[in-house]
């Protein structure tokens, strides 16, 4: 693994990448961020990220979660996603199942921001993150999206990262350059991850022309976001959002904006709630890309395969058992070890592919999962307690 972004194994990095200060913002770009106490130790927690640039074309990918949170909701139904100029996002607080008055509390949250950077309430997204079902404290937050927009700065990413992060061990970030366009991006996750998409929030910005954005950012979340468990549980608040000024003039270079959401999603994956190992399951051989993603899916949900991988303990058997279940019915022979690779399971490495074939078609179909380990129990059983 490098020591780049691009770290990841399952990630092929575009041609001529150039990697720049991660904390500054691709041109046309501004962020801050202020401490209002939804999280403990004086973390900055309230953030805003706001596109200065003479045009904007902006695309969001939201939670498909029927028990969607309150800025989720706001952002379908209030905002102009093809026209986001701004975000407002807090975390600490989820601001989901909080009824009408998470709603209208969410939409303040859009107002002030829009007040602050003199925008209409249709142009600023709105995300949150952390704990569900508690009342947001408006006064202090409504403050903190203020103090914010004081000092907000073209190198502010790492500001605006620390912002939206919860039980994250790590700010996601990174700027690079390539093909003539800067890309920057932030992202959060680290537990209740399971697509549609997970409880992340992402946030890309660039100089490139994005002809399509919503298209553009369709086809990079379903190989990245979409691929991805740490522990089985959809979120109510998965956001993402991408802001492209085509000031540069150019195009995104191929395979850029898919790359760097992969990454970021694997880093999600490596950083899960007491993660030690990330693992990727290769299913092939399926009778058509549902039965894949079934068969994926339930291997990489399997409290026994994950705890095998935090083990190291190549026991196939269980994925096995995992495949079996996933295709109660069919009519099939036994899965044998002959039909799996479980060795990196054992291997001394942060990641571990498996590979399943089960000789009933040509579909195939790929995860990436999160070990599962003492710690995770630990940090979710205690909570908000």
């Amino acid at each position: 693994m490098s020591d780049g972004f691009f770290r990841s194994r399952w990630v092929d990095a575009p041609r001529g990448v150039e990697e720049l200060e991660p904390a500054q913002l691709a041109p046309g770009f501004r962020a801050g961020g202020a401490h209002v106490g939804l999280k403990n130790g004086g973390a900055t927690d309230v953030g805003l990220l706001v596109c200065d640039a003479e045009r904007i074309d902006s695309a969001l990918v939201l939670t498909r979660n029927a028990s969607a949170a309150a800025p989720i909701r706001v952002c379908r139904d209030v905002v102009d996603q093809a026209n986001v100029r701004a975000a407002v996002v807090n975390s600490g607080n989820a601001n989901a199942e909080t009824g009408e008055k998470g709603f209208a509390d969410a939409l303040a949250m859009s107002e002030r921001a829009a007040d602050a950077l003199g925008l209409e309430v249709a142009q600023v997204a709105v995300a949150e993150t952390g704990v569900i079902g508690v009342p947001m404290p408006m006064g202090s937050v409504l403050q903190g999206i203020e103090a914010a927009a004081e000092n907000l700065a073209p190198d502010h990413a790492d500001v605006f990262a620390e912002a939206i992060t919860t039980t994250d061990r790590w700010r996601k970030l990174v700027t690079l350059t390539a093909g003539g366009v800067t890309l920057s991006a932030q992202a959060k996750g680290a537990g209740m991850i399971q697509p549609n998409m997970a409880t992340m929030l992402c946030f890309v910005q660039t100089d490139a022309v994005v002809k399509d954005p919503a298209a553009a950012l369709r086809r990079a979340v379903e190989p990245s976001f979409n691929r991805i468990t740490v522990d089985g549980q959809m979120s109510t608040n998965d956001t993402v959002l991408l802001q492209a000024t085509g000031a540069s003039g150019r195009p995104l270079p191929e395979g850029l904006l898919e790359a760097v959401l992969l990454q970021m999603a694997i880093e999600i994956v490596r950083d899960g709630e007491g993660t030690a190992r990330a693992g990727r399951i290769d299913v092939t051989g399926a009778a058509d890309r549902g039965e894949a993603e079934r068969v994926a899916r339930a291997i990489a949900n399997s409290p026994l395969v994950k705890t095998a991988l935090y083990g190291r303990d190549p026991n196939w058997g269980r994925i096995a058992q995992a495949a079996g279940a996933a295709l109660v019915g069919a009519d099939m022979d036994e899965i044998g070890a002959d039909s799996i690779d479980a060795d990196e399971l054992g291997a001394e490495t942060p990641e571990a592919n498996i590979a399943l074939r089960l000789h009933r078609g040509d579909a195939r179909a790929h995860v990436y999962f999160a070990d599962l380990g003492h710690e995770y129990v630990t940090l979710n059983a205690e909570y908000t307690t």
